[in-house]
C-alpha cells in the first residue's frame, strides 16, 4: 500500500518554501499552503514570527514546529481524504496526491473516477480504490497526465494571467509519469 511519506516528499518539491506573489490568487504561501485559502492554519502564526528576523524565509525550514504543522496539513487535508493509504501502486498515489494538493480533492478524485469508470462524484470510496487497484498502471497515468493538463490549459482559458505558471504545472504534472 502507498505511503504517505513518500508522497508528500515529492510533492514538497513541486510547492517550494516561501512565496508572496502578487499575482497568485492564493496569495502567500508557505510550501503550498495559501494564506488566503488556509487562514486558520497555526503554521501562520510561526511564519509571522519569523518574518522580523534574520535570514526570512530561509530560516523557516529550520523550525520543527512550522515542517510538523506541515506535515500534519497534508496528511489530514489531503492524504486522510483521498483514502490513498489504501492504492496499491506509490505512483498512483504521488499523482493523484499532488493533483489534489495543486487542483484540489475533488478535481482529482474526479479525473481519477472518470478513468477507472466509476461514477465521478468527487469522493473515493471502496469501488474507485478497488478500480484503481486492477486497472493497469501503465493505463491509468498517461491519461490521468493528460487530464491534469487539460485542466491546466482550461485554467489558463479562464484567467490568462495564469500562463506563466503553464509551464511548470505541465512539467509537474509529466514528473508523475514513471
Amino acid at each position: 500500500m502507498a505511503e504517505f511519506k513518500t508522497a508528500f516528499q515529492k510533492m514538497l518539491i513541486h510547492e517550494g518554501g516561501y512565496v508572496n506573489d502578487p499575482e497568485d490568487q492564493g496569495g502567500e504561501t508557505y510550501k503550498g499552503i495559501s494564506r488566503t485559502m488556509h487562514n486558520q492554519w497555526p503554521g501562520w502564526a510561526i511564519i509571522d514570527k519569523f518574518k522580523n528576523k534574520f535570514g526570512f524565509p530561509a530560516t523557516l525550514d529550520l523550525s520543527v514546529e512550522l515542517q510538523n504543522h506541515v506535515e500534519l496539513f497534508y496528511r489530514s487535508n489531503f492524504w486522510s481524504p483521498l483514502n490513498a493509504d489504501h492504492i496499491s501502486n506509490q505512483v498512483i498515489a504521488n499523482s493523484i496526491f499532488d493533483f489534489s494538493v495543486n487542483a484540489g480533492i475533488i478535481t482529482s478524485v474526479r479525473l481519477a473516477q472518470s478513468i477507472v469508470g466509476v461514477k465521478a462524484d468527487g469522493i473515493i470510496g471502496e469501488v474507485a480504490i478497488k478500480n484503481l487497484n486492477s486497472l493497469d498502471f501503465g493505463c491509468f497515468l498517461p491519461a490521468f497526465t493528460v487530464g491534469k493538463i487539460s485542466h491546466y490549459i482550461a485554467i489558463i482559458k479562464k484567467r490568462p494571467a495564469n500562463k506563466k505558471y503553464l509551464y511548470g504545472w505541465v512539467i509537474r504534472a509529466l514528473e508523475y509519469i514513471e
